[in-house]
């Protein structure tokens, strides 16, 4: 439907309500319902909404280093404006028309100090019209791996998040008989995404208990984010209805492994008809800017690693042997590198982003990816980081990744290269949110201090 379709729809529709959200910098969703009036009065001017969602964390507290809001300026309302191509209904609350949203400029252009320092969608939104000014459409999307408990979010808390019982037992990755224990939630996810306009590509038990991995199919790069930005709420309301709790945490449990949420990206001409990244006369099948592309990633990694990597616990991932990449390296349908490629076929051709967790603001992330090879591109930088053969963990010929989030934050708060990337303004409020994240987590005395010390020591 075109926009007078959407407008026409939700006038004549039962329903005097509809939802919109948007997410904030830790990809959290946030949003409300409004009537149908408030909706039709707003499209022009968009609505007024907290700016609080950007001077806090995840679990709502202000930040104590705020600078695009915080008590020094009274949290005022700041415009949000609804996409309505984005419109769809959600089949598991009735069929209400659902929208995203972001703090994008007006349509007059008016410009929003969000839209510049903090919004997510509206950063990924500009680095989306700078690849398409150089001539490319991007085709994006990103696959999840997240684990289910037999929980409620009532539970989780008279458990003190300790002793959790997973929808299945056992490590039993691909499975075709677990899922059947499971078939109403299983059949469910795979269905209702697809009615809330997220088909998914494959949906597929990995190892360990409880643990699933979805494929969304491919899209244009900003469908494929908000895509992937819904996928995760999505899965945990459906879950909800099943008696479940999904988490998307990049690792919960240390000896067991971590879920991943990978970038699978490619570029296209305008019109869509030529796989940019594909050559048959060239090495490898590799074009000159496929090899761009992946040297600007490799080259902008240890600036942005944040982008990938926006919590305490994604460094619990990136560990050697636990199916995550360690180490600055590419290489050809290898899972031990921090890109793989993949290109037997051109339909196919892309470069797979390994770094990215399951944690991760998909907005960020894709904008990340993208920037990063478009950079690349701009610089026409060589390929002359060699393909990592084998154990890429063992490939250090390049660097390593940063081991944590204040060693990740500081490299990107200092870096002219993530400033050229995402503009001086939003690398200072993304910098500053990882900060407080780290200051939280130094506070904090753990069970394993206590374990370790308290009688001992």
């Amino acid at each position: 439907m075109n926009q007078q379709d959407i407008i026409d729809f939700i006038k004549q529709s039962d329903s005097p309500k509809i939802k919109y959200a948007f997410t904030d910098i830790d990809g959290v969703l946030r949003g409300k319902i409004i009537h149908r009036q408030k909706f039709l009065d707003g499209l022009a001017d968009g609505f007024g909404f907290c700016d609080v969602v950007w001077g806090w964390d995840s679990a709502d507290a202000p930040y104590d280093n705020g600078k695009t809001t915080g008590w020094h300026s009274g949290y005022p309302d700041a415009p949000v404006r609804l996409d309505i191509e984005t419109f769809r209904q959600i089949p598991w609350e009735g069929n209400i028309p659902f929208f995203l949203a972001d703090f994008s400029p007006s349509p007059t252009g008016q410009p929003s100090t969000y839209a510049t320092a903090a919004c997510p969608r509206s950063l990924l939104k500009r680095i989306a019209a700078q690849c398409q000014e150089m001539g490319y459409h991007a085709e994006y999307a990103q696959e999840f791996e997240w684990f289910n408990f037999r929980e409620t979010p009532q539970s989780l808390q008279e458990k003190n998040f300790q002793q959790l019982e997973p929808l299945t037992p056992g490590m039993f990755g691909y499975s075709i008989l677990r899922p059947s224990l499971e078939s109403a939630f299983y059949h469910d996810l795979f269905d209702s995404l697809a009615q809330f306009d997220i088909p998914l590509e494959g949906l597929h038990t990995e190892t360990g208990p409880g643990v699933y991995e979805a494929a969304i199919m491919h899209d244009e790069v900003i469908k494929a984010a908000d895509k992937a930005a819904l996928f995760k709420t999505a899965v945990k309301e459906i879950a909800y209805r099943h008696g479940a709790i999904a988490t998307f945490m990049a690792k919960w449990d240390a000896d067991l492994p971590g879920c991943s949420g990978h970038i699978h990206q490619s570029l296209w001409n305008l019109d869509k008809t030529n796989n940019l990244f594909y050559d048959a006369d060239q090495p490898d099948r590799m074009s000159e800017l496929m090899r761009q592309f992946i040297a600007g990633q490799l080259y902008c990694l240890p600036h942005i690693t944040p982008m990938f990597a926006p919590t305490i616990n994604s460094y619990k991932r990136l560990v050697e042997g636990a199916w995550a990449p360690t180490t600055v390296t590419w290489s050809i349908d290898n899972r031990t590198t921090a890109l793989r490629i993949l290109n037997h076929k051109e339909a196919y051709t892309r470069v797979e982003h390994r770094v990215s967790g399951s944690d991760t603001n998909p907005y960020l992330a894709i904008a990340a990816a993208l920037a990063s090879g478009l950079y690349g591109i701009r610089h026409k930088l060589p390929l002359d980081i060699p393909a990592s053969v084998g154990n890429g963990y063992d490939d250090t010929r390049n660097g390593v990744l940063p081991k944590n989030l204040a060693e990740a934050t500081q490299a990107m708060a200092n870096s002219p290269v993530a400033a050229e990337l995402f503009g001086a303004a939003f690398v200072d409020h993304f910098a500053r949110s990882r900060d407080w994240e780290w200051r939280q987590y130094i506070r904090q005395v753990s069970d394993w201090e206590l374990k370790r010390y308290f009688e001992i020591i």
